[in-house]
């Protein structure tokens, strides 16, 4: 398979999934890669981070599917699940095919009710060795730039 390059999809300060205060993410018990802590803005624009099918999209998560097969998850914050989609606004459908860099949803992270605004990006089901790193912890990164590669 082709290398894939996964770009961030928030713009942030890059944290290791360690450093996530969940412990699905931090232990990448659903696959590695890294999170992202984005700045308390309104109006924030979440984008694919690859091209493919959004398989699942709910306002405060979504997973794109590339056509190999591989897939990412975007969290938006932790336990934001618990909003039930206030502040939380989609630009897709669940079953739309995107381009890389298209916005998917937008947010605040400044409404979160004193909850993470933490962005773990993970690739789903990927081996431990199958990311590398293009960005690094406390580097901080724009939207769209890239963040890992997928080989």
């Amino acid at each position: 398979m082709p290398t894939l390059t996964v770009l961030s999809p928030v713009s942030g300060q890059v944290l290791g999934l360690s450093e996530v205060a969940d412990p699905v993410f931090s232990a990448e018990l659903v696959g590695p890669g890294l999170a992202l802590d984005p700045p308390l803005a309104a109006g924030s624009e979440v984008i694919s981070p690859i091209a493919g099918t959004i398989v699942k999209l709910h306002p405060h998560a979504f997973v794109v599917q590339h056509d190999d097969g591989r897939a990412v998850l975007v969290h938006l914050g932790i336990d934001t699940v618990e909003l039930g989609g206030t502040g939380f606004t989609l630009h897709a459908a669940e079953g739309a095919v995107v381009s890389a860099g298209q916005v998917v949803v937008s947010w605040d992270p400044s409404s979160l009710g004193g909850r993470s605004p933490v962005c773990p990006v993970v690739g789903l089901d990927a081996g431990a060795d199958a990311l590398t790193r293009l960005a690094r912890p406390g580097d901080t990164v724009a939207a769209g730039e890239p963040l890992l590669s997928w080989a």
